[in-house]
């Protein structure tokens, strides 16, 4: 097997952002999926999305659980702090280090199996806590290591590559996520870079559960005529309804205005996401008339994609919990044990 590695030197005069690194310093390992993935594309976009907003890479925490999409970990942000969790269980893991340290930026990367099969119950809990992460789903629609069965994602009437076709009614995790309480979901196309990485840097900067479904075609086994998840079908069949423009704060708020009404949106920091409304009938506030809406064009075979739903109120888990504003990894014993005291001040209040 030919092992190959990036080199480790580069041109002295790359662009750096604000805090002084490059583009590469973003990067990860080199990929190992087949040429052409859409899970490469991702990977790419997250890494563009970070560097654009001069994020440290110190302080992520990246988790992916079984599958293809799961190795892309690897492939951006190699001085992050990674977990490759068991099949289905990246929800655990990620949900502690969210708890522990409430300053890290937590992004978890799943499948279609990883998330739509054996870890459907973890995927619906993490979503109902509101824990305060992005949460990214390479759906491709088959099961790609183990040589191409349907996915619990792939649509009815999708066929194989031998022609044969699925029976069963897909699991749409987007409609999902909206129905289980998510503040902010969307759905990509892994070969939509301009609409992509906006998405990912709102999801990143959103204070709450983000979720991304990113159709990504696997251009082994589900890239083929027939196939609903393939890179010809989304594009003659992805219908966009809010395509949104992220702009930090300190920025001059500047972009190339497309046809329709704009609407822009304060995040929790301060800094705004621009959306513009491609559908005149669509509201992005709306949860429940865009969980209808998204099935609705499902029904009549569009991929609904952009920016589904946003709700610029959104509270996450450590104030739910009303926990303490320093990270729980950084407490010492004085804080944890606070003395016979405060215990019996706390006892008495359950009386």
């Amino acid at each position: 097997m030919t092992f190959v590695a990036k080199p480790k030197t580069h041109h002295p005069r790359l662009p750096v952002n604000e805090i002084g690194l490059t583009r590469r310093d973003y990067e990860g390992s080199v990929s190992t999926l087949c040429a052409g993935c859409g899970h490469d594309s991702v990977s790419a976009a997250i890494v563009q999305a970070c560097a654009e907003l001069s994020l440290p890479p110190h302080r992520f925490a990246k988790v992916s659980g079984i599958g293809c999409s799961s190795k892309t970990p690897s492939y951006f942000l190699n001085k992050s702090h990674g977990f490759n969790s068991v099949h289905g269980r990246m929800p655990s893991v990620i949900t502690g280090a969210n708890l522990a340290n409430r300053d890290l930026y937590c992004v978890g990367v799943s499948g279609d199996g990883d998330s739509a099969s054996i870890g459907m119950g973890q995927f619906a809990h993490i979503v109902r806590r509101r824990i305060n992460m992005l949460y990214v789903v390479d759906n491709n629609g088959t099961y790609g290591l183990t040589k191409g069965q349907f996915s619990a994602t792939n649509d009815l009437g999708s066929t194989s590559k031998k022609g044969v076709p699925n029976l069963y009614a897909p699991i749409d995790l987007a409609s999902m996520a909206l129905q289980l309480g998510a503040s902010f979901v969307a759905r990509s196309f892994s070969g939509d870079k301009r609409q992509l990485v906006p998405l990912i840097k709102a999801a990143l900067r959103h204070k709450g559960m983000a979720f991304i479904d990113v159709i990504s075609p696997c251009v082994a086994f589900n890239n083929h005529e027939g196939s609903t998840k393939s890179y010809e079908y989304l594009r003659h069949h992805g219908q966009n309804v809010v395509n949104a423009d992220y702009i930090p704060e300190h920025e001059e708020i500047t972009a190339d205005y497309a046809p329709g009404s704009v609407e822009d949106v304060t995040m929790p920091d301060g800094s705004t996401l621009r959306m513009y409304k491609l559908d005149a009938n669509y509201n992005p506030h709306d949860r429940v008339a865009a969980l209808a809406y998204v099935q609705q064009r499902q029904v009549e075979g569009e991929v609904v994609t952009g920016l589904l739903y946003v709700d610029p109120d959104a509270a996450d888990c450590h104030e739910i919990l009303d926990t303490v504003q320093r990270p729980l990894n950084e407490l010492q014993e004085a804080d944890l044990c606070p003395g016979s005291t405060a215990l019996d001040a706390l006892n008495a209040s359950f009386r």
